[in-house]
């Protein structure tokens, strides 16, 4: 009797897909211990834990709030810790290491600069340190086996009034580390046209951004980052399912957005652990993933802030395999739509998708031959038998 194989991926071979990841924040995603060790090294008394494990269940459960506003307040901790040159060279090396070692094939991290100055550093110091950081987080995931490549997007604070100098620091760094520009921080009352000098300086620098739009805040807030800013990807974008209409037949009609986005091919940066947190989705199968991805949008999948969430791109591919059954043919799907949305020249993502993305998915396809073979082996004929 033939022993059936699954065809849905198992968790070794999800951490061995390579995986590409464009919205990842730096601030987010620091080991525990380092959190702890850099509280000691630099004087701060503000942690709530100081046992790495306890410390990273803290980190969680503040996090899994349902509120936007409730979750941002947990990186008070982190960036406290990361004030000094090297405590931001240790953080991005890690960083890069940890994606590495997590099949993580090309990541883009963001940060932003401006919440890193109260020990003195400049703002270009602060971009440096990180760029070093990176760098020698790829050294280090190389000597263990692992190719990685890490690029920096600045970003600036929604509330705040500096999105222009940091565009300009991002446009001066573009060619040493930077790819591209973001905003981040609570949408509700801070729309992006606040810092429409930014996007336009941008545009006129033929520079790359991506706008945080359709989190916590509905289509009005995706409407202008698309139409008033002109941001090449939505981070996070989640919201553009309410101008989804979904019938009792399970007939779908987009709205005039909803379509723009979908034809546009406008990369949706989704974040699925992190969006149960916020209280964008309620659970995974009620996650607008599902239908979006079913309907053909660009849809890339996502870790938002590691520490928080505790994952990693692992643990979310893991979730969407259980939930919707997802195959190694969907995980590569939406690698490649993560690539092909990449703020990097065209023919280097064209090189990662065909050079490394598809061979490694073709490789983890073939397993089943030799699952297959090792199940069910050939019964022994004995020697010289007809």
């Amino acid at each position: 009797m033939t022993s059936e194989i699954s065809n849905l991926p198992t968790a070794e071979q999800i951490r061995r897909a390579p995986k590409v990841l464009l919205h990842d924040h730096l601030d987010g995603g620091l080991r525990p211990g380092t959190v702890i060790d850099l509280a000691r090294e630099n004087g701060y008394q503000g942690l709530p834990e100081t046992d790495p494990e306890k410390l990273g269940i803290w980190f969680r459960e503040a996090a899994d709030s349902g509120s936007l506003e409730r979750y941002l307040e947990t990186f008070a901790h982190t960036c406290a810790v990361m004030q000094t040159r090297e405590a931001l060279f240790r953080v991005a090396a890690e960083c890069a290491e940890d994606l590495a070692a997590d099949g993580v094939v090309y990541a883009e991290v963001r940060y932003a600069p401006e919440q890193h100055l109260e020990a003195g550093l400049s703002l270009e110091e602060v971009v440096e340190a990180v760029n070093e950081g990176f760098r020698e987080g790829e050294r280090r995931a190389r000597a263990n086996g692992h190719r990685i490549r890490v690029g920096a997007l600045l970003t600036a604070m929604r509330h705040a009034a500096r999105a222009l100098e940091i565009a300009e620091l991002a446009n001066r760094y573009r060619d040493l580390g930077v790819v591209g520009f973001d905003i981040a921080g609570a949408e509700a009352g801070y729309p992006p046209t606040r810092h429409l000098d930014a996007f336009e300086y941008l545009k006129r620098e033929n520079n790359h951004f991506t706008i945080h739009a359709g989190e916590a805040f509905g289509l009005p807030s995706i409407w202008q980052a698309l139409q008033w800013c002109g941001a090449d990807r939505l981070g996070h974008g989640v919201r553009i399912i309410d101008d989804i209409e979904v019938a009792d037949d399970g007939s779908v009609t987009l709205g005039r957005l909803a379509s723009y986005v979908r034809d546009k091919r406008i990369p949706l940066e989704l974040c699925p652990t992190s969006n149960l947190q916020t209280g964008a989705a309620a659970s995974y199968a009620e996650h607008p993933i599902g239908l979006l991805r079913r309907l053909q949008f660009r849809c890339t999948v996502n870790t938002d802030n590691r520490l928080m969430s505790g994952t990693n791109m692992s643990r979310e591919f893991e979730h969407l395999v259980k939930t919707f059954r997802y195959t190694l043919d969907d995980l590569q799907w939406f690698t490649v739509n993560g690539m092909k949305s990449a703020f990097l020249p065209f023919d280097e993502r064209l090189a990662m998708i065909n050079d490394v993305i598809k061979p490694g998915y073709a490789e983890l396809r073939s397993e089943w031959l030799f699952r297959q073979s090792a199940a069910n082996p050939a019964p022994s004929r004995g020697f010289g038998a007809e």
